[in-house]
């Protein structure tokens, strides 16, 4: 296992019960006991956590698993769900992407097609600006850290002078009753002003985020045409979605 990867399993941990042990990581993740410590003082010098006698604790009540380590996580699902999404996309169509590993993908499957991209993601933007066949519009506003993404008003005065074919959203939480939501609240905002804009919208998550409520409300689901996910998704929260009328594809 690649330390990137070890270090989002040690994260996850940490958003999922707050603290961790050396012990229970290294019979998790397949590593010595030694490997742990130093993935963990890694993580303290970068500010994620605070190292403990025997393991470590979050440093924050509310937390979000930077983008950075987010992509080294399921990886070929999300591959396999940006490789589906860009089927719905025409040559000559304007497209809108939010940030996440998710979205990424999609920029990823679309980056030989003539197209414009409206974005307000910063890594999206790096990997789309050197492609003369696109368009690349993008968002000012404030970055955040977390995700590479920018928000506030300056990106939402942007969105609203753009009209979009085609919008795929990316989300920390899909359930059938909260819709889908996110960590951040502004992030939330820009991602409505995006979705807004938008003749279509479809939202690209891989499974684990079904099933999952975070912070702050994106959109109902009412708000989507389509939700594009993975096969490891809850069988019980996919049929609670489908109920609702959305029309989901797994892949």
């Amino acid at each position: 296992m690649r330390q990137a990867e070890r270090l989002g399993m040690i994260l996850e941990e940490l958003s999922a019960r707050g603290s961790v042990a050396v012990a229970d990581l290294s019979a998790r993740l397949g590593v010595s006991a030694a490997t742990v410590r130093r993935d963990l003082e890694h993580l303290e010098e970068q500010h994620l956590l605070t190292r403990t006698h025997g393991g470590a604790v979050a440093q924050m009540v509310s937390y979000e698993l930077p983008l950075r380590y987010k992509s080294a996580r399921r990886q070929e699902q999300k591959r396999r769900i940006g490789r589906e999404a860009a089927r719905r996309v025409h040559d000559g169509a304007v497209i809108g992407l939010t940030g996440g590993t998710t979205t990424t993908e999609v920029a990823r499957s679309l980056v030989d097609r003539p197209l414009t991209v409206v974005t307000n993601a910063l890594n999206i933007a790096s990997e789309l600006a050197i492609r003369p066949n696109i368009k690349l519009v993008v968002t000012g506003g404030t970055a955040r850290p977390e995700s590479y993404e920018l928000v506030g008003p300056l990106a939402d005065q942007t969105l609203a002078e753009v009209h979009l074919d085609i919008a795929f959203i990316g989300a920390d939480g899909i359930t059938a009753e909260a819709g889908l939501t996110t960590h951040h609240e502004v992030e939330a905002r820009t991602d409505r002003a995006l979705i807004e804009r938008a003749r279509r919208v479809i939202a690209v998550a891989d499974g684990s985020k079904l099933g999952k409520v975070a912070f702050a409300r994106i959109c109902p689901l009412s708000a989507l045409d389509e939700l594009v996910t993975d096969a490891e998704a809850d069988a019980r929260e996919l049929r609670a979605i489908r109920e609702t009328g959305l029309l989901v594809t797994v892949v």
